[in-house]
């Protein structure tokens, strides 16, 4: 077993992401190592998906580092990861009877590593957790940059804490037996990561999936762990840099340059009741709004636009979105959590690797409305 290791500099501590194939069988010697000598009990969070897989072996190695394990399995699905899941997941870890010593694993996609680590966060006001994502999104993003939440019937994230984990341990091994969406919304995450950071991480990411779209995958894995351990080491860049999203920062290393494709997508996400889009799939549609925005104020270039529009097709099939109630996609941009002072801010895009944040009155309704027409119709 190979391991590519990454390291994440947050204010409150630092810790290790470590990347490779077969670590999830290392999983209880990473917990004993990261825990106090006190931890004697690990708690862990899945979805029956995830666990019937991979739920054995992670047990299995936390119980022979001497960890007394017990689990818990949250319902599939974004629109579970709600207060009433949260309520249970309390529950869970009261009936654990969990000491300030102990610790939460989280063994899944984004969602069981939201609501997981939101658990950790709230339970005795804070208990160490670990992140084992099972999905690329979670790989590239989700479980590193401490950000924790549920949602409301009001919107996305909207409750929620800054939690950091004590170490993630990403299996590759785990992307083998993930239905296509599943890697479809973590290619469009990746896509995220690269159209903001540089050209040489898009370009890196483009053209994996370029030799993967053509079916030149033979020799790829050590490929795929450089890349996901470039996509990680990018987002620790940020989060060290901004770890707590700055309201004021405008600049292009504010971590709210990882919301780019965000402000659409949550709408999208909202209004089709979490039930259509996997989030990632939403993203890459979010992101072509973005782009036809810059596009349509004079930012991007057309070439570049299209050049997006290709990397997103090669993610894989998105669900329709062009069929979206329009106004209703507005009203519920009009509400998404990151406004500041009552007004959006849009991440736009003056070139593939060069965010910026737009203020929205700077956007007009006959752009907006135009470049939601464009964004989200079906890509060829």
């Amino acid at each position: 077993m190979q391991r590519v290791p990454v390291r994440v500099h947050a204010q409150s501590h630092s810790y290790e992401v470590i990347i490779g194939r077969g670590v999830l069988a290392q999983l209880g010697e990473h917990a004993r190592r990261r825990l106090t000598p006190q931890a004697q009990r690990i708690a862990l969070i899945s979805n029956h998906k995830v666990f019937d897989i991979y739920g054995e072996r992670a047990i299995e190695s936390l119980r022979g580092a001497g960890l007394a394990t017990t689990h818990w399995l949250m319902k599939d699905g974004e629109r579970f990861k709600n207060l009433k899941s949260l309520g249970h997941a309390l529950r869970f870890l009261s009936d654990s009877s969990l000491e300030r010593s102990d610790a939460v694993v989280a063994l899944g996609g984004g969602v069981v590593g939201d609501l997981a680590g939101f658990a950790a966060a709230s339970y005795l006001r804070g208990i160490a957790f670990l992140q084992v994502p099972t999905t690329l999104l979670a790989q590239v993003d989700a479980s590193v940059g401490g950000k924790t939440a549920v949602n409301t019937e009001a919107g996305k994230n909207l409750i929620g804490a800054f939690h950091h984990p004590r170490a993630v341990l990403i299996d590759t091994d785990t992307l083998q037996t993930l239905p296509a969406r599943e890697l479809t919304a973590g290619w469009c995450e990746s896509i995220k990561q690269g159209a903001v950071s540089s050209t040489n991480l898009f370009g890196e990411t483009y053209n994996f999936l370029q030799r993967r779209a053509a079916g030149k995958m033979k020799g790829s894995e050590k490929r795929l762990e450089r890349l996901i351990a470039t996509q990680v080491a990018f987002k620790a860049s940020i989060v060290a840099n901004d770890e707590r999203e700055d309201i004021l920062r405008t600049d292009a290393l504010s971590r709210r340059i990882l919301n780019f494709g965000h402000t659409t997508a949550h709408a999208i996400e909202a209004i089709t009741g979490y039930r259509r889009f996997r989030h990632g799939e939403a993203v890459g549609y979010g992101m072509l709004v973005a782009a036809e925005i810059s596009k349509r104020l004079g930012l991007l270039d057309r070439s570049e636009l299209e050049l997006l529009r290709e990397a997103v097709r090669l993610c894989g099939r998105l669900p329709r979105a062009d069929d979206l109630d329009e106004d209703a996609t507005l009203n519920s941009l009009a509400r998404d959590k990151k406004s500041v002072g009552g007004r959006l801010k849009w991440v736009l895009l003056e070139r593939i690797g060069r965010a910026r944040i737009v203020d929205g009155r700077e956007i007009g309704q006959k752009i907006l409305r135009a470049s939601l027409r464009a964004g989200l119709s079906k890509l060829s």
